[in-house]
């Protein structure tokens, strides 16, 4: 790996910062991800997540009826 330089406004760089830190992450492997996910055609998904998500895809949805039915369920009203 190699140290490279980029023009960032100071806002910007001082808001991220503060996310990457108050989030306990690089943000130096931050901005590696995000030009991975630009340059990759399909992304790697961990094997453990695509198993869950075909088992949601697989399970019976039930009908919840609209806004005003959960709020009523919920006291919201």
């Amino acid at each position: 790996m190699s140290i490279k330089s980029f023009n960032v406004e100071e806002e910007t760089y001082k808001k991220f910062s503060e996310y990457c830190k108050g989030s306990g992450l690089s943000m130096s492997k931050q901005i590696d991800f995000f030009m991975k996910s630009v340059v990759e055609e399909e992304p790697e998904a961990r094997k453990e997540y695509l198993d869950k998500l075909n088992k949601i895809r697989k399970e019976k949805s039930i009908h919840i009826g609209g806004l005003d039915a959960f709020k009523k369920r919920y006291g919201l009203q």
